[in-house]
């Protein structure tokens, strides 16, 4: 074969495989928008959680965070994912926040009642604003449903005989003092909802055994070897995570941000079972 042969037949092969893996990828994000972005998937974990009473051993908590509804994320989705946290009839709900998208108040009294359903959990259903979150229409909206909207605020309810505090705080409340104030003369079991991961280091420092979370949407695209896009940002992106003796359970959420897309990170609604533990 004449060298100009051989050149022009290797820049041809060259070329069939870049347009073959733009192909792929043109591919693979069309798959993410049109679809992956709308399967809602279920996820069951054990969450080790120091000095929980043994009488809680076993407490199911559902939680479903980062709804995001607008134009770009369907109420069908938000229904879908409700009935399937719903049917798992867990003992206690927890809402992790941003449940419309920049602040849209129009949307808030629509949302609310798409996540109704969840409010007679038997044990409480609570609620706590992510960095979406209007501060005033979307407490009043959830708290018409019949949902305890924890706004840097902490209750005490009675779970099988123990005394349990459950603390939620609002994104942009950072300062180490206002959560420590959020927390101060809380019990030996405390569960804390906060939207950011970010809190587990505060958590931890304050002696608090669980944080629930979301926000990060679990990198909402996951790329092979790369991983998640927002991985520098997090503790973790989605599922466990712990400091000292406090344990995080993240959430990749419901709905999308920034661009309407998935890719290799499912939707998620969560029934997380508590399970006791000794300190390390």
């Amino acid at each position: 074969m004449a060298m100009d042969s051989w050149r022009l037949t290797r820049r041809s092969a060259l070329k069939g495989l870049v347009a073959s893996g733009a192909g792929v990828l043109v591919g693979r994000v069309g798959y993410g928008v049109l679809y992956e972005r709308h399967q809602i998937t279920l996820e069951r974990a054990e969450l080790r959680v120091v000095g929980l009473p043994r009488a809680l051993d076993g407490l199911r908590v559902g939680l479903i965070t980062d709804v995001h509804s607008s134009d770009a994320v369907p109420d069908a989705d938000i229904r879908a994912a409700v009935e399937l946290l719903q049917r798992e009839a867990p003992d206690l709900i927890a809402l992790g926040g941003d449940y419309v998208t920049d602040a849209n108040t129009r949307r808030a009294a629509p949302v609310a009642e798409l996540l109704a359903p969840l409010a007679n959990a038997p044990f409480g259903s609570f609620a706590v604003l992510g960095n979406h979150d209007d501060d005033r229409v979307v407490p009043a909206a959830l708290a018409a449903q019949g949902f305890s909207v924890l706004r840097d605020q902490r209750t005490r309810i009675t779970l099988r005989g123990e005394a349990v505090d459950i603390a939620g705080l609002r994104y942009w409340t950072r300062r180490l003092g206002e959560v420590a104030k959020v927390l101060r003369g809380a019990g030996p079991t405390t569960l804390l909802l906060a939207h950011d991961p970010r809190r587990l280091t505060e958590a931890a420092a304050l002696d608090v055994q669980l944080v629930l979370a979301g926000h990060t949407h679990g990198g909402q695209v996951v790329l092979p070897g790369i991983g998640a896009i927002a991985a520098r940002r997090f503790p973790v992106i989605a599922g466990q995570a712990s400091e000292r003796n406090c344990r995080l359970y993240v959430s990749r959420g419901v709905g999308t941000v920034v661009a309407p897309i998935r890719i290799n990170c499912p939707a998620e609604v969560s029934v997380l079972t508590l399970r006791t533990t000794t300190p390390l």
